[in-house]
């Protein structure tokens, strides 16, 4: 399961491609129109900053921007750094986990499937995907 950290920063992440112009968008405009506490969002996109996916400026005339253009983020890399793995099994989620059962599970080839899927999807999934293109 996607947790609230993942969806909200993708929401952040389309509210800024939505609004970007030259200037930094201000956290408690983005707080407001997506509903989410800014409290909240501070501890979200102060992760974001650090991964390199945003920058951020503070004092006047602050706030928050992307780093690339909407095309150049994956929906993928998103959740990876603000969820983990989105593995569904801990024998996929955990490098050189150490099931006694590997070589004899016949699960495992489903697991690993499903988890395919999922990475390809979420990695296929461009930010520019989710914008809406606002009407000139």
């Amino acid at each position: 399961m996607i947790s609230t950290r993942g969806r909200y920063a993708i929401r952040v992440l389309i509210d800024m491609a939505e609004h970007e112009d030259s200037h930094s968008i201000p956290l408690k405009d983005i707080a407001e129109r997506q509903g989410i506490s800014k409290k909240y969002l501070e501890i979200i996109v102060k992760d974001m900053v650090t991964a390199g996916l945003i920058t951020g400026t503070s004092g006047r005339g602050g706030g928050y921007r992307l780093c690339r253009k909407p095309e150049d983020y994956n929906i993928g890399e998103v959740l990876h750094l603000l969820e983990g793995t989105l593995a569904p099994v801990a024998c996929l989620a955990v490098p050189n986990f150490d099931c006694p059962r590997r070589g004899e599970c016949k699960t495992l080839p489903m697991w690993a499937e499903f988890d395919q899927m999922v990475h390809d999807f979420f990695y296929g999934k461009k930010l520019s995907d989710l914008v809406t293109k606002k009407k000139e």
